[in-house]
């Protein structure tokens, strides 16, 4: 079974579904994806995702706020906030947060604030964080090493750096996330991130309704293009897409234990 561990269930294109998530959420169950982790994107999105958990037992959700989301820029939350929402909406993760300097909508100061809010209230709730990192390879770097607790960890989320950058991260506790960029033409140097990366330290997600992959670049992506990933990673590694579906999954619970089924270990093969 596959787990798409980044997507934006509130976000996605509905249109082929007749509006109907439940149709796009059983689309991917019938290619076998079998867990899914909704990213917020801002606080006040929190009600919303946590609806569609309810409704869906597969589902588990984050609480956070995007680097560059703008509407939020007069009431930044603190760390404070951050916890209270998370824990009243029964999230597993905290995020996704992060840095983003390839843009200029939020000011670096404001990332930097909002980043460590992130970063300190996923260390006093022991959850894992999900990092969104462009162009700010060494600042996320030093406020993962200065703010987390390597044995709670957390994930840079549809990576695009090197694999300098991902070793890194790994030796501070991380995961690193493959989306369906790795499967575009100019992606080699993620390929090879793909490749050489311990495979027991990768993750796979859509980041859906962003970034579809090939073949089906250019439309609005969807949970169930996480199977493509996976294939991309197996052929690059010259492994099975099983081993590579069994390996992420596994990797998936241990890094967000309070996604595991009830009566299920974090390792789901115990």
């Amino acid at each position: 079974m596959f787990v798409d561990s980044h997507c934006h269930l509130d976000r996605l294109d509905l249109t082929p579904y007749d509006g109907d998530l439940g149709k796009a959420l059983e689309a991917a169950r019938a290619r076998g994806v079998h867990r899914f982790l909704a990213i917020a994107t801002s606080l006040e999105g929190a009600p919303a995702l946590a609806e569609i958990a309810r409704q869906h037992a597969d589902v588990d959700i984050s609480v956070g706020l995007h680097p560059l989301q703008e509407t939020a820029i007069a009431h930044e939350p603190d760390s404070e906030a951050i916890r209270e929402c998370a824990d009243r909406f029964g999230a597993v993760a905290i995020g996704e947060t992060g840095l983003d300097f390839h843009y200029d909508s939020v000011p670096r100061d404001i990332q930097r604030q909002r980043f460590v809010a992130h970063l300190d209230a996923a260390r006093e709730l022991e959850l894992p964080v999900v990092i969104h990192t462009r162009e700010a390879r060494e600042e996320t770097l030093a406020l993962i090493r200065e703010h987390t607790d390597p044995a709670v960890g957390g994930v840079l989320h549809c990576f695009t750096e090197d694999l300098d950058m991902a070793r890194e991260a790994v030796r501070l506790g991380f995961y690193i996330s493959l989306s369906g960029i790795v499967t575009f033409a100019s992606a080699e140097s993620l390929r090879d991130v793909a490749r050489r990366l311990p495979l027991d330290r990768l993750l796979i997600e859509t980041d859906s309704p962003f970034l579809a992959p090939v073949p089906y670049r250019g439309r609005p992506n969807e949970p169930q293009w996480v199977v493509e990933v996976a294939e991309c990673i197996a052929r690059e590694r010259g492994i099975t897409v099983d081993e590579v579906a069994m390996q992420t999954r596994a990797n998936f619970y241990r890094l967000f234990p309070g996604s595991a089924p009830a009566g299920q270990t974090t390792n789901p093969f115990a």
